[in-house]
């Protein structure tokens, strides 16, 4: 598997880094204040790289596959690391995550059958996948 790394920036001077591990978990690592913080593992069991983004100041989500082929995401709510939980699909591959505005976070991957799905967070909740191509 190709390890893979993101980075998401949410203010000025911070950047978030992650990465997989040896053993299929999620590893963060923060920049603040002009030096890396500790490492802290997120666990899970990762069959893909991470995807990162950030939709607020001190707020961030990041995103991978798991060998259910499913997305799982956790993210941060400026004080603490959320669970992980599915958002279901049946994907392969590396996903992509982005964000337009507070509270919306938009995330992609590709499928098993081949196409290109995407899921959007609307404020409230996540909205069903939906097909790009195909």
């Amino acid at each position: 598997m190709n390890k893979g790394c993101a980075a998401v920036s949410w203010g000025p001077g911070r950047i978030d880094l992650f990465w997989v591990d040896d053993d299929s978990s999620l590893v963060h690592r923060a920049f603040q204040d002009g030096a890396w913080g500790t490492s802290e593992s997120l666990g899970g069991t990762l069959t893909s790289p991470p995807a990162a983004t950030a939709w607020a100041v001190d707020q961030l989500q990041v995103f991978a596959i798991f060998p259910d082929g499913e997305l799982w995401n956790r993210y941060w709510d400026g004080d603490r690391w959320h669970d992980w939980e599915s958002l279901g699909g049946e994907l392969a591959g590396r996903p992509a995550a982005s964000s337009w505005g507070a509270d919306r976070i938009d995330v992609w991957a590709p499928g098993h059958d081949g196409d290109l799905w995407h899921r959007f967070w609307d404020g409230s909740r996540w909205v069903d996948w939906e097909r790009l191509t195909g």
